[in-house]
């Protein structure tokens, strides 16, 4: 069976023990490690593996096609994108402002989107998009006027002398009570059988949290440069209760965000049956 999840901590993490032939009964695994915004086109486009994780908020484009997995994502509290500035300012000085996203199908942008409709007086200028790891010396050499961040840029940004203006995680949780949905994994309907993956994908969550340093090799090596320590805060803050299973706070969750979005035509409309429970 093939997979693509990212290289970043949390998820291989979450996902060795079921791709290293731990979980008894799965089948062997092909791995692509891909950027969310590569998989978020590709399951657009109805191509790549058949399980994949993307974000949530690429879910309306790809529900007739892809089942949504209620385990093996990301949601969490306090783990929301970050809107970043050079100098410290105010959510008003960046009307008509110069922004740089990682994606425009991204939870993170919808997260963005839906704060500035609501914080910004005369919205924002021109959206940019450009790959996470660029934005934060984007803003730093103030070729843009704030970015979005996400990833270990939360722990990381002010090593860049970069401020913060907004955490887009204090925003939503203060004004939905619930967790922020990030990541979502996805099989191919008609092509995967949605229960033993669910299954396996369980066990190896389980199995990551019971044997830590099995897997820990595996992580760093994907991490690239990233210090351990950061490693361990990125797990530490994406795999929790949600990645076990979404439950009914996970699932209100995707909902609120989704349902909002199309309201304000971020996001196309879509049949919320399909997103399960």
């Amino acid at each position: 069976m093939k997979i693509a999840f990212s290289p970043c901590p949390n998820d291989t993490f979450v996902f060795h023990a079921l791709t290293h032939g731990r979980i008894e009964g799965a089948p062997e695994f092909e791995v692509t490690y891909a950027d969310i915004d590569i998989t978020n086109n590709w399951a657009a486009g109805g191509e790549g593996p058949e399980v994949m994780k993307i974000s949530y908020a690429a879910l309306p484009w790809v529900l007739k096609d892809y089942a949504l997995l209620p385990c093996g994502g990301a949601l969490g509290r306090g783990c929301g994108p970050l809107v970043l500035t050079k100098d410290a300012a105010s959510p008003a000085e960046l009307s008509g402002r110069r922004i740089a996203v990682p994606s425009e199908r991204s939870t993170a942008y919808l997260l963005f989107r839906l704060w500035a409709a609501q914080t910004i007086p005369g919205g924002i200028g021109e959206v940019v998009v450009m790959p996470f790891d660029k934005i934060m010396p984007a803003v730093q050499s103030g070729e843009i006027d704030a970015g979005l961040v996400i990833h270990e840029a939360r722990f990381t940004y002010r090593n860049y002398g970069l401020h913060k203006l907004a955490d887009m995680g204090d925003w939503w949780e203060s004004d939905t009570g619930l967790p922020i949905p990030l990541g979502a994994i996805i099989a191919k309907r008609g092509v995967v059988d949605p229960a033993p993956l669910t299954k396996w994908i369980k066990e190896s969550v389980e199995y990551a949290w019971k044997h830590p340093e099995e897997s820990r090799g595996y992580v760093l090596e994907h991490a690239q440069e990233m210090d351990s320590s950061v490693a361990d805060s990125h797990i530490a803050l994406y795999v929790n209760e949600f990645t076990a299973d979404l439950g009914e706070d996970g699932y209100a969750a995707i909902r609120s965000l989704l349902v909002r979005a199309a309201k304000e035509g971020l996001v196309p409309e879509f049949d919320e049956k399909l997103l399960g429970r």
